[in-house]
């Protein structure tokens, strides 16, 4: 961490990550398609928070958060896509957040809550809609761990892959190199599937948000995960 606030629990994962979004998951099964999961490779997770209101969805909150961290040691991320993030940073970092997104769009005062969730121990990352300009983060690119690339508009699983979004990745790099910053992290969430993430990494990302193409996919997790892992190997 760069700013000051408690170190984080858990490192977060280097490398060309595949995360396992779980609200494509089997919530009767949750922990089961979890352990799966981790059985096939994967060591993060997302954890996708709708509200309602920011997105015309209601998806799930602290008590899954809290499950969950109490079945993995895996490192999860909090991808709030909620309207005043702010109040809910604490409780989403007391339940086992290790990595807590906000989007730029629905904070009011973003660098003071991305300082926030490094205080609370939590890495920080920032997620842009795919309409909003990579160079709405510029002043805040030295404060994130993670930068979200929406490929999708955010609110429901199983979407169609934007492909126009995909620029906005490179741009987030270039931005970090003019203001002399290591690049943060840089995720990709929505449509990731074999055919989107190779196009998603040729462009720079290194976390790919998988849902439906993980969960749901007749072939199952474990033969799902494999094809996204080489679908993306000749970038690792």
């Amino acid at each position: 961490m760069s700013q000051n606030g408690r170190s984080p629990t858990r490192a977060m994962p280097e490398g060309m990550i595949i995360a396992p979004s779980i609200l494509a998951a089997d919530y009767a099964r949750l922990g089961e398609e979890v352990a799966e999961a981790e059985a096939a490779g994967a060591a993060w997770f997302q954890v996708d928070v709708m509200d309602g209101h920011y997105v015309p969805n209601i998806s799930i909150g602290l008590p899954v958060l809290e499950s969950l961290r109490a079945v993995t040691d895996s490192f999860l991320d909090v991808h709030l896509m909620i309207d005043n993030p702010e109040v809910f940073l604490e409780p989403f970092a007391e339940a086992g957040a290790d990595l807590i997104t906000i989007h730029q769009e629905a904070s009011t005062h973003l660098h003071g809550d991305l300082h926030r969730i490094r205080e609370l121990g939590c890495y920080a990352g920032v997620a842009i809609n795919p309409a909003t300009p990579a160079a709405t983060l510029t002043e805040v690119l030295g404060y994130v761990d993670l930068v979200l690339v929406m490929t999708v508009n955010p609110g429901f699983g199983g979407q169609k892959f934007i492909a126009e979004a995909i620029p906005k990745v490179t741009r987030v790099r270039e931005l970090a190199a003019e203001a002399g910053l290591t690049p943060p992290a840089i995720q990709v969430d929505g449509g990731i599937d074999p055919t989107s993430a190779p196009v998603a990494a040729a462009a720079g990302a290194s976390v790919f948000v998988a849902g439906s193409s993980v969960f749901r996919w007749p072939a199952g997790i474990a033969a799902n995960f494999a094809a996204l892992e080489s679908s993306i190997a000749v970038h690792v």
